[in-house]
């Protein structure tokens, strides 16, 4: 499909349909395959270099399987009509982007917090976040909701359009598969660490671009709304941006504390212990719902950005069709 036509296809579908219960995900599809294949691949009194061959097996495995298993699915579907095929092309497409359903969840917390329901906003957060919730007050539930949102407008949206742009939708699922193994098995404790870096390390490579453009977009996206600095924004996203322990989540949520002139980052509680951070945007005051909602808005003008960006991109690159 032309993807002049694709983008906004996906991008529409997305908007409209969000991520129901019901759909088959691919997403769902890759972590039971990722939950079978640790189980498959792990065993008692493995070495430190037999863990992360296996890890790495199942890495590859898995990236290699989405992308190509997507890629017959597609020319499979075409063979059969040039309707079947548009449509199962923007339906996988569709599932790759998350624009519509990030939305959805931030703002169900922060209308809780706005109608002063701290309890719901914090069970509503940890459906979103990994931190603990339990405890957390209008300030930190605001922060968690911006640093997620800055952070999934990456993975989520910019990251997806941008492999879908360079490689049609097989790449942007192939994507999906490396997000995937990464917050499965991508963690740092004593189970996953060797496990896991294969995962981690692809997760931080693939992400590099992406979310360096997502706080370019952030930064324009403050300019083009009125209602963010876009001057401050730039000023915080290359001053603060290395101060995340992740090489890329850092990049987005720097933008996002400069355009809101909020302070983002610091310490969190992760199953009862606290994990230190730095802080981003020291200088400004803690966030409150109303900074949250301005981060739902310039979000969503970043994936209208991130769309325009893979059109035109992808008017240069042109993936081979899929017939």
């Amino acid at each position: 499909m032309n993807r002049c036509v694709l983008f906004p296809a996906v991008y529409l579908a997305d908007q409209i349909a969000g991520d129901p219960e019901w759909f088959p995900h691919p997403v769902r599809l890759m972590g039971m395959a990722i939950a079978r294949g640790e189980s498959a691949l792990r065993r008692p009194q493995q070495s430190k270099v037999e863990e992360l061959i296996a890890g790495a097996a199942l890495t590859v495995a898995l990236v290699g399987a989405s992308y190509s298993l997507t890629r017959l699915v597609i020319s499979h579907a075409y063979r059969r009509s040039n309707v079947l095929g548009r449509l199962t092309e923007v339906a996988l497409g569709w599932s790759c982007l998350a624009a519509r359903n990030l939305e959805q969840e931030a703002t169900f917390v922060t209308k809780a917090l706005e109608s002063g329901d701290v309890a719901l906003a914090r069970q509503s957060l940890a459906r979103i976040v990994g931190r603990d919730t339990e405890r957390l007050d209008i300030h930190e539930i605001s922060r968690a909701v911006i640093e997620t949102v800055a952070e999934s407008a990456s993975d989520g949206i910019v990251a997806p359009l941008f492999y879908m742009s360079l490689g049609g939708v097989p790449l942007a699922m192939a994507y999906k598969a490396v997000n995937t193994l990464d917050s499965m098995i991508g963690h740092t404790d004593a189970r996953y660490f060797y496990f896991g870096k294969a995962a981690a390390r692809l997760d931080d490579a693939a992400n590099y671009l992406p979310a360096r453009l997502t706080a370019m977009s952030i930064v324009g996206a403050s300019w083009v709304c009125g209602e963010s600095d876009a001057q401050i924004a730039w000023k915080v996203w290359r001053r603060d941006g290395s101060k995340h322990k992740s090489p890329n989540a850092g990049q987005p949520e720097s933008a996002m504390a400069g355009a809101l002139s909020v302070r983002l980052g610091g310490g969190n509680f992760y199953d009862g212990e606290l994990i230190p951070a730095e802080p981003i945007g020291e200088e400004f005051p803690a966030p409150w719902p109303e900074h949250a909602r301005k981060a739902i808005r310039l979000v969503s003008a970043v994936a209208l950005l991130g769309l325009g960006a893979g059109m035109l991109l992808s008017a240069f690159w042109r993936p081979r069709r899929l017939r």
